[in-house]
């Protein structure tokens, strides 16, 4: 066999499926923990400078971003190692679909942990199906207090009606009702929308949520990708996979 057929057999047993899908998967997760972690960071900064000056008021708040951001690190452990693992399992299988006339056969522990990674993938999705909602919110926030002052530098604004241009982000619950000022109005609101804090964290979350949006789609390619090698071990598994296919 010369070089040139040995690279054809190399590259046909490369499971491009779940390498795209890694790579999509690596991606989105490295964007939705990255910026996300600096976006609550921002966040923080803004509701302590602008709409809670009492740290007790938004002390509760301060304990669940910190908690997310140490989610975040456990996340982007976790799917750094289960895409390597599918990667392989992916490896493995399409080896197993090269050698349809040699004697390979599988056990009953390799299939288990087969559909093993098809169920655990599919809870997966769906778990990141609601990241993905959620992850969604902060941008919705961010573009309401971006549109109010956008609309407040447009020149067709009546300027003596600016002061009663108010975002109040109490309405939200990410703050209590009694937080003080818990709101920005008029300038103040337009000199927050300036503020380097709320550009980079509003741009962030945008980044995060698209990094959500490319990891439920990796997943999407992962359980095709999974449920499709499960059912190829459980063909080979057959003692008449040649004659029942």
């Amino acid at each position: 066999m010369g070089c040139f057929e040995c690279c054809i057999k190399c590259l046909g047993g490369v499971p491009y499926a779940s390498l795209v899908a890694t790579i999509l998967c690596f991606s989105g997760v490295a964007l939705f923990c990255g910026c996300g972690h600096v976006a609550l960071t921002g966040t923080v900064t803004i509701l302590e400078t602008h709409f809670s000056k009492v740290t007790a008021d938004h002390a509760m708040l301060t304990d669940v971003i910190q908690l997310m951001q140490y989610v975040i690190y456990g996340i982007a452990s976790f799917f750094f190692l289960y895409g390597i693992v599918l990667l392989a399992e992916g490896f493995y299988t399409t080896s197993a679909v090269k050698e349809m006339h040699s004697e390979f056969k599988t056990t009953i522990c390799g299939r288990c942990i087969s559909g093993m990674f098809v169920f655990l993938t599919y809870i997966l999705g769906v778990a990141w199906l609601g990241v993905f909602g959620f992850s969604a919110v902060p941008v919705f926030l961010f573009y309401n207090m971006w549109s109010t002052c956008a609309t407040m530098r447009s020149p067709m604004v009546n300027f003596t009606n600016i002061d009663s241009m108010c975002v109040d982000v109490r309405q939200y619950g990410i703050i209590p009702w009694n937080a003080t000022p818990g709101k920005a109005c008029g300038s103040t609101l337009g000199d927050i929308c300036n503020t380097s804090e709320f550009y980079l964290s509003y741009h962030l979350y945008i980044v995060a949520c698209a990094g959500a949006g490319a990891t439920v789609i990796a997943l999407l390619i992962y359980m095709m990708a999974t449920t499709y090698n499960f059912a190829v071990l459980k063909f080979k598994s057959r003692e008449d996979c040649c004659t029942k296919f």
